[in-house]
């Protein structure tokens, strides 16, 4: 057997806070090797933090980050344990992103990021250079490019990221060249459904190049991303090693490296491709390191769940229903406490809460926050920390229903918020007469503007209340209506962090049930009694408004997803809702491509907000559309 024990650390970092991201590192592998493991691999950009955007074009960010490798390798000269990080690189002109190898106080070699990413909410290509098959270069005189790397219990290859998503990455020619383990140094953030997906793909690699995969993670938010950290070690495409998301720490696994040996042995197929290739293509480079790793006397063989080879493990797996809430839940609330807590600009968390269901979804995200966070502290410290963090706000105006303020005030001592009632009537009004002197003969005030006013009274009691308590202010609209342009600029469009800004309604509502499935609130129960209505005007119901939220986002989809013309999305939606008649299915069709062209002057200007899919409405960093533009095309 020649058994060797693979660490994954998960560490939430923070850009540009080098010395911090560096001393969070030296801890976790310092626990890596008090585990007696032979390897630990760490995420993509760990020394600087991701994503570092156009930083990196500032000579000093870069230069700085070799400055902290070379201490990471001094105070980590007394661990046996092999280093596997992320850093940024410069040689002449070219940026790179790489993954460095650092072992018994040297930096080994650096590898940089073959495929950069310019889709979705990635632009590495802006300011990044290409590694390239057989690249061979020296940076700080430390061996670069195309490279494995030979220690004594066998040969690994570094890669980061991107490179693992392609079949045609780096991994095949160095596993080729011998690379037993390949280590994935990865910042891949939370998507819906990328957990599955990734699990897979990383199996798949793992069997289709006869090697040990090493995915490690970044876990934890920047600006809008969230990162859900964990990851895998799949030997063979079997996996052995699943390590917990959402959280920081060190997780490893035993393997026996004689397994990928032998089945490489076996697999005729590989070998022929092998031999193949090793005949026709530029050679890897190898760096051979002597030092001795890790001693492996200690390492057992690793034993099979219930003592047998042939038996599936009784470990209960959660339900699709489970997965899907819990991961979303636990991104979103992530998102609010690391935008909270790493700015540094903020000591409380405010919601207007309307007694609807979007503010109180992000109660409750600011709440879970807290339990995050502060859990371990014990449920009498809890609650106490969220007394002293969290702030609802209840402004009421001569539409808001007594239902709603009851269910708005519930939720408040549900979830341990300092309650304030204060309505805006007498603003209204105040408002009103000084409108009414800004307008020319024939101008009046309409309905709609009504409706704004009451918003706009709200968000600017919100952003000072922001200014004096430093508070920070969630804005609360979900995605469906925000597509659509059923929000007010300067009223519920405010906020300092859009939570739900890319949640739809219909995910909204699902989020809820489940909530009040699982936790029987009863400030949840008396917000879902009543029909969503923004209750800006008498006898008001969102969906009356608008159409059914299910229609409304199968368009969303169908129209900014699937990129369908509206005559395609009409036929669509009479597929997926025979129950409605074809003329109300193809008024909304038209409806919603009208409004959804008309609203992107409003949703370019929301604010700052969290990532949670590949549909995303965010000009910078997802759908990129024209505001001004014409649909004579459609």
């Amino acid at each position: 057997m020649r058994l060797v024990r693979i660490a994954i650390a998960n560490v939430n970092t923070t850009v540009g806070a080098f010395h911090a991201n560096v001393d969070r590192v030296i801890a976790r592998a310092r626990e890596a090797a008090a585990d007696h493991a032979t390897l630990v691999a760490f995420p993509e950009q760990i020394v600087c933090g991701y994503s570092p955007e156009d930083l990196v074009q500032w000579r000093k960010f870069v230069d700085a980050q070799w400055v902290e490798l070379l201490r990471l390798a001094h105070e980590t000269r007394d661990l046996p344990i092999a280093i596997c990080v992320g850093v940024t690189v410069r040689i002449h002109a070219n940026i790179y992103n790489c993954a460095a190898l650092v072992h018994r106080g040297e930096i080994v070699g650096v590898v940089p990021k073959e495929k950069l990413p310019t889709y979705s909410v990635f632009y590495e290509a802006r300011t990044l250079a290409r590694g390239r098959e057989g690249l061979v270069d020296r940076v700080h005189g430390v061996p670069f490019g195309d490279l494995v790397f030979d220690l004594d219990f066998g040969t690994i290859a570094l890669e980061v990221c991107e490179d693992i998503w392609s079949p045609d990455g780096p991994m095949r020619r160095r596993s080729y060249a011998g690379a037993e383990i390949v280590v994935n140094l990865s910042a891949s953030p939370f998507r819906l459904g990328v957990v599955a997906t990734r699990r897979e793909m990383i199996a798949t690699r793992a069997s289709d190049n006869q090697c040990t995969v090493v995915y490690a993670n970044l876990v934890g938010a920047n600006d809008g991303l969230v990162f859900d950290g964990g990851g895998y070690v799949s030997q063979n495409g079997r996996l052995v090693l699943d390590a917990p998301r959402f959280v920081e720490g060190v997780s490893a696994v035993t393997v026996d490296l004689d397994r990928t040996l032998r089945l490489r042995s076996e697999n005729t197929t590989w070998r022929y491709d092998q031999e193949e290739f090793d005949s026709t293509r530029p050679r890897v480079t190898r760096v051979s390191r002597k030092s001795p790793t890790t001693p492996r006397g200690a390492l057992r063989f690793p034993a099979p769940p219930r003592q047998s080879f042939f038996l599936p493990s009784e470990r209960q797996g959660r339900t699709p229903r489970q997965d899907f809430c819990e991961d979303l839940l636990d991104c979103l609330a992530l998102g609010i406490g690391d935008y909270f807590e790493k700015t540094g600009a903020f000591k409380t968390i405010g919601v207007a809460l309307s007694g609807g269901r979007d503010s109180l979804l992000c109660l409750a995200l600011a709440r879970r926050y807290v339990h995050m966070r502060h859990g371990a502290l014990g449920q009498d410290a809890e609650r106490a920390k969220a007394q002293e963090i969290l702030r609802a706000f209840f402004m009421p105006s001569r539409y808001s229903s007594d239902e709603t303020r009851k269910a708005a005030e519930r939720a408040a001592a549900d979830y341990d918020a300092a309650f304030v009632n204060l309505s805006v009537d007498d603003a209204f009004e105040r408002e009103l007469a000084e409108l009414e002197k800004m307008l020319q003969p024939g101008e009046s005030v309409t309905a709609l503007t009504r409706q704004n006013v009451q918003a706009r009274l709200r968000a600017q009691r919100m952003w000072n209340w922001s200014n004096s308590a430093g508070g920070l202010f969630l804005q609360t609209s979900n995605m469906s209506e925000k597509a659509v342009g059923y929000t007010t600029i300067g009223g519920d469009m405010e906020g300092a962090l859009s939570v739900i800004a890319n949640v739809p309604k219909t995910v909204v509502n699902y989020l809820l049930d489940y909530l009040y499935e699982t936790t029987q609130l009863e400030g949840i129960r008396l917000t879902l009694a009543k029909p969503a209505s923004a209750e800006l005007a008498d006898d008001q119901e969102d969906e009356r408004d608008l159409m059914p939220f299910p229609v409304l986002d199968a368009c969303f989809m169908l129209y900014a997803g699937e990129k369908m013309s509206p005559d395609d999305v009409e036929e669509a939606l009479v597929s997926i809702f025979p129950e409605i008649e074809a003329d109300k299915l193809r008024t909304w069709s038209k409806r919603f491509a009208r409004l959804f062209t008309q609203s992107i002057y409003k949703w370019v200007q929301a604010p700052l907000c969290l990532h949670v899919g590949n549909l995303d409405l965010d000009r910078e960093r997802a759908l990129q559309l024209p505001v001004v533009q014409r649909t004579e095309w459609q």
